[in-house]
């Protein structure tokens, strides 16, 4: 006790700024990797260096010692490697006007009218049967996968959506790219996800939907053609089995500064039971 109030007592002021920034940063990068692959990697990594320090210290193995300190420059050389995709995401988030939350931007109206039109369009194409891959481009810009598709620039609403996503039309295998309300491009080609994914019904359009919302802060729409269900991916994580009316109030709540919604959601991570949380 008195070791203890002797550190206290020779602790100053600039100590505790220097502990306030090391947790701050270490809050920070807890809060970009939060519900992605990363979170296992760095749980494997945080294991895999306590298991090495008991097995070099605590035990006094010289030679594994020796072995584990030239092998850590090798590591932080491959933790940036290992993380890509993740310091990409950071990076473009902390880009963002200098904020780590998201806040989606554009026209009240314009989104306003592109969130029914999707509605609409997704209740018919479910019922129908008609696979579909809609994406919402929000802070962070996709116009390297606008120009993989076909350029169109055109007002969203249900008979475009429709025309663009039938099996008759050359436009319908690929994305479809919405900008601030506007339908942006079409036949657009996505990432895909990398991911495990539990369910093998999930098909290429699920993983492109959530291939493209791993590297991005987008929203992805997508109609299922097998099943005639309809899934939201966003952050890497996937809300499935939506009926119309949820998946507007879905949409809705993703721009809530925007049209003022009364339904935040978050997603779990790719499994069915996703559920909605205040």
């Amino acid at each position: 006790m008195l070791d203890f109030l002797w550190t206290l007592q020779r602790i100053r002021w600039v100590d505790l700024v220097d502990i306030s920034l090391v947790a701050a940063i270490f809050f920070v990068i807890l809060y970009l990797v939060r519900g992605t692959r990363a979170v296992s990697l760095l749980r494997g990594i945080i294991l895999l260096l306590i298991l090495l320090a008991l097995l070099s210290t605590v035990f006094q193995l010289r030679a594994f010692g020796w072995l584990v300190d030239r092998a850590l420059p090798a590591l932080l050389v491959a933790i940036p490697v290992i993380f890509q995709p993740e310091l990409r995401r950071a990076l473009e988030r902390l880009g963002r006007a200098g904020s780590l939350f998201g806040r989606p931007t554009g026209p009240r109206a314009a989104i306003g009218r592109a969130i029914s039109a999707i509605t609409e369009a997704c209740r018919i194409m479910a019922r129908r049967r008609i696979g579909a891959l809609i994406v919402l481009e929000r802070e962070t810009g996709l116009q390297e996968y606008v120009e993989t598709g076909v350029v169109l620039n055109a007002e969203a609403s249900p008979e475009l959506l429709l025309a663009l996503f039938d099996p008759h039309v050359a436009l319908h295998d690929g994305a479809v790219i919405l900008r601030e309300g506007r339908v942006v491009a079409a036949a657009c080609v996505l990432p895909l996800s990398t991911a495990f994914l539990e369910d093998r019904r999930l098909g290429l359009r699920h993983r492109a939907a959530l291939g493209i919302t791993e590297e991005t802060d987008a929203i992805a729409i997508v109609v299922s053609e097998e099943r005639g269900s309809i899934s939201v991916a966003h952050n890497g994580r996937i809300l499935r089995d939506l009926d119309p009316d949820r998946l507007e109030r879905v949409l809705r709540a993703f721009y809530q500064n925007v049209l003022e919604p009364r339904w935040p959601v978050r997603l779990r991570k790719t499994r069915r039971e996703t559920e909605e949380l205040p």
